[in-house]
């Protein structure tokens, strides 16, 4: 595969500016194969400020300040319990539901007088000693992981009521998977209205992305650089960032009053529901080493990943293939090339060495490629999402959506004729900057293509 480093003009891809609408049925069918698939009594899903996806995916309220259960039970019971400040937002719930107040779950020093117990509260919904709860925390323990002891991913608080309702830990069983399973999972088959939704958020993240690589100048500072992203409120999925440095490149950290320098490294990454886009590379407008040495390398694990990644696609075959080619430069994926995205930065990910799971569509993923090692002062990035999406949900989208399925047609095109990449039918691009990869800031317009 033969790359070059070359003047190509991005299109103003349009930005959308009205947010999808996700139906009340959706959610109501969610809470429904949920907790037919829990196979228990009840469900109780947690969430709060930093794990909201799965509430989120089940009834559109994200714990904006404090935590919150969603329990749901027999004859399709939907409970929603909140502290002091969930109640003040929870009109933004879809399914038919009813909210409850706990005020433990609000903030220290609030008012707790009113109902400041949950056992009291599961057993006035109905639950009682001798029934099994399924519970769905933010993340799980994979098999291989679990040994003797008893590991679910929420407040050991809330195990620990759980258990005294129902008479003993062993009632409890985790069922978070029936969500995040990187296959199997129901957030990993998104239906066509939530695509709609993730296009939404993944396109302007992208575009604040593209607005801050143009912002970026030597001589202002990094959060002058960042101020050019144009946010507007978009709900976000990880703190933005913005690091610059010619040794030790922190890229997780926020923007701060440091002044950018010429020749430093850089990296700037914003995610909002939807998707996450970073870019990284260095504050130069030429250097021709650093292009041949490192970004071209990079580049051409992404432009195998774009080829790769298809419907039926293996995980593990995936993985090796980008390997193979990063190696090639003498780099090797940090992480895993690529995972699930959702208003969630990560779900989980089928990217594993030797992992026979398959890519499917209706999966959000995104081309998330860390390369290692880094000599000091030397960053690469190119983070965009795509959806997988089958000729079935192609026409879906197409027939109810026609302005984003115009929008995908221009991104894939633009990738496909100026970039050289090769692309699926079923791979859908969401970024405004599609695997348009700009290694030099100050040469923003100068991106890496395949010959």
């Amino acid at each position: 595969m033969n790359l070059e480093w070359r003047q190509i003009t991005l299109p103003e891809f349009e930005v959308p500016q009205d947010i999808p609408e996700i139906p009340k049925e959706v959610y109501e069918e969610r809470c429904k194969k949920l907790y037919k698939e829990a196979e228990s009594k009840w469900v109780i899903v947690y969430g709060d400020r930093e794990h909201f996806a799965n509430l989120h995916y089940l009834t559109a309220f994200d714990p904006r300040f404090e935590e919150a259960i969603l329990v749901l039970g027999p004859n399709n019971k939907k409970h929603l319990i909140v502290g002091n400040e969930g109640l003040m937002y929870v009109s933004v719930a879809k399914p038919s539901l009813e909210v409850i107040l706990y005020q433990s779950f609000s903030l220290m020093g609030q008012d707790r007088s009113e109902a400041p117990r949950l056992d009291a509260i599961l057993r006035n919904i109905g639950i009682s000693k001798g029934d099994d709860l399924g519970v769905c925390g933010w993340k799980y323990l994979e098999e291989e992981e679990r040994s003797n002891y008893f590991g679910m991913y929420v407040p050991s608080v809330l195990v620990d009521v759980l258990s005294k309702v129902v008479g003993g830990r062993e009632g409890l069983k985790d069922v978070t998977h029936i969500l995040m399973d990187p296959v199997k999972g129901l957030r990993a088959n998104n239906e066509v209205e939530q695509i709609a939704a993730l296009e939404w958020g993944a396109a302007r993240a992208s575009a604040a992305i593209r607005n801050i690589v143009h912002g970026t100048k030597p001589g202002i500072s990094e959060l002058e650089a960042v101020s050019h992203m144009g946010y507007a409120g978009e709900p976000l999925s990880a703190h933005v960032m913005y690091a610059s440095g010619n040794r030790d490149i922190v890229a997780l950290r926020s923007p701060s009053g440091k002044t950018i320098q010429h020749g430093e490294g850089i990296f700037t990454a914003v995610g909002y529901w939807g998707g996450l886009c970073c870019r990284a590379g260095l504050v130069e407008e030429h250097n021709e080493e650093f292009i041949k040495k490192w970004a071209i390398p990079y580049y051409r694990g992404i432009a195998a990943w774009y080829e790769a990644v298809s419907a039926g696609s293996i995980g593990g075959e995936v993985y090796e293939k980008i390997s193979n080619k990063l190696e090639i430069g003498g780099l090797r994926p940090l992480l895993n090339p690529g995972h699930l995205s959702s208003t969630d930065e990560w779900v989980h990910t089928m990217f594993q060495p030797n992992s026979k799971e398959k890519v499917a569509s209706g999966m959000a993923i995104q081309c998330d490629i860390i390369p290692t090692p880094m000599d000091d002062g030397i960053v690469l990035n190119c983070e965009d999402t795509v959806v997988i999406a089958d000729q079935d949900l192609r026409n879906q989208l197409a027939g109810k959506y026609p302005d984003l399925w115009k929008r995908i047609q221009n991104r894939r095109n633009f990738m496909r004729e100026e970039l050289g990449l090769t692309i699926n039918e079923d791979l859908l691009p969401l970024s405004t900057i599609p695997g348009y990869y700009t290694p030099l800031f100050l040469s923003s317009d100068y991106a890496l293509a395949v010959k």
